[in-house]
């Protein structure tokens, strides 16, 4: 592991209210570090952070990043953004301005601070990859003008200001590729096919399949993406990327609902819809890179583990407490 700063760090979490920044915020609070949430609460909710609220290490601010803000920090993660398809559709040129404005915002801020800033990136940047499985040198294959393209072509543009800025002015840059990512403090009405799998499976209702089920992923337990996090935002190599993070476990859709099904009520049927416009056939990240450059970062935690851990936080959770961020789930 590269060395750690004796004092404590001041830093910034963008996103931090979501599904990902609440265990980055929750790590570096338990960590020691003084951290800032900054969430404008689109997707993200205050009650996956309300834990943390009287520490005396953490501090929320409500805040869009579109519009630039002043804070004196160490370290910024920018993980800003609506990740979830019907999320991210439902006002496309504002997903777009979140990721274009606001990483311009955060590395302008990043540059007066003279701090290191890292940017999460996705996997769809690969678009519906003509390459299998899929290493950083892919440069991807994404339809530009298609209804995914506000997140995918946003990611990219992000990825490109990030280095532009890191050649133009020397910012400090780290920018990692997330691959599909679950775990405690998915929003049940997020849309996503864990969450979506796991709130239908423990209702008892059928569980929807888009497409035939054939389409695969690699799923990552949270605690192992925020784990490559913290190691590629202090790493001592002055490696900036971009890299994979994720699982190499490959499954399908259908292999996924059976493994939810049997956690859950059990028995569910299946239901069929259409494969939505653009939705990648295969999904599943080469992490050579990252087990390099990252002090041999791996995933450790299988499927069958992370899927009973994420099917009992939604067990004992109360849905009526949530409100969709849009109707698109």
């Amino acid at each position: 592991m590269a060395a750690q700063q004796s004092f404590r760090k001041r830093i910034l979490v963008t996103g931090g209210a979501g599904f990902l920044g609440s265990h980055l915020c929750e790590r570096l609070v338990e960590e020691g570090q003084e951290v800032i949430c900054l969430d404008n609460l689109f997707t993200g909710v205050k009650s996956n952070i309300a834990h943390l609220l009287d520490r005396p290490n953490f501090e929320f601010i409500r805040h869009d990043i579109t519009v630039p803000i002043q804070l004196e920090v160490d370290q910024i993660y920018n993980l800003a953004c609506p990740a979830a398809p019907g999320h991210y559709q439902h006002n496309p040129v504002k997903t777009m301005q979140t990721s274009v404005l606001g990483i311009i915002n955060m590395l302008e801020l990043a540059k007066y601070n003279n701090c290191t800033i890292m940017q999460a990136s996705t996997s769809e940047c690969y678009g519906d990859a003509q390459v299998h499985p899929q290493p950083e040198s892919y440069w991807g294959n994404v339809n530009c003008t298609g209804p995914r393209a506000c997140y995918d072509e946003g990611k990219r543009a992000a990825e490109t200001l990030c280095f532009d800025h890191h050649r133009m002015y020397g910012t400090k840059v780290r920018v990692v590729r997330i691959f599909n990512t679950y775990g405690p403090r998915m929003h049940p009405f997020d849309g996503r096919v864990v969450s979506n799998f796991c709130r239908l499976a423990l209702s008892g209702k059928p569980i929807t399949i888009y497409g035939t089920g054939q389409q695969t992923r690699s799923f990552q337990y949270v605690s192992d993406l925020i784990e490559g996090f913290i190691r590629m935002m202090n790493n001592d190599k002055d490696f900036i990327g971009p890299v994979n993070l994720g699982n190499p476990e490959e499954f399908t859709i259908l292999e996924l609902a059976q493994k939810v099904i049997a956690l859950g009520a059990g028995g569910q049927d299946l239901t069929y819809m259409p494969k939505p416009v653009d939705d990648p056939m295969t999904r599943r990240p080469v992490i050579d890179l990252a087990h390099e450059k990252l002090d041999g970062w791996r995933p450790c935690v299988r499927l069958d583990e992370g899927l009973a851990k994420t099917m009992e936080y939604f067990r004992n959770l109360d849905i009526s407490q949530f409100r969709p961020p849009t109707k698109n789930y």
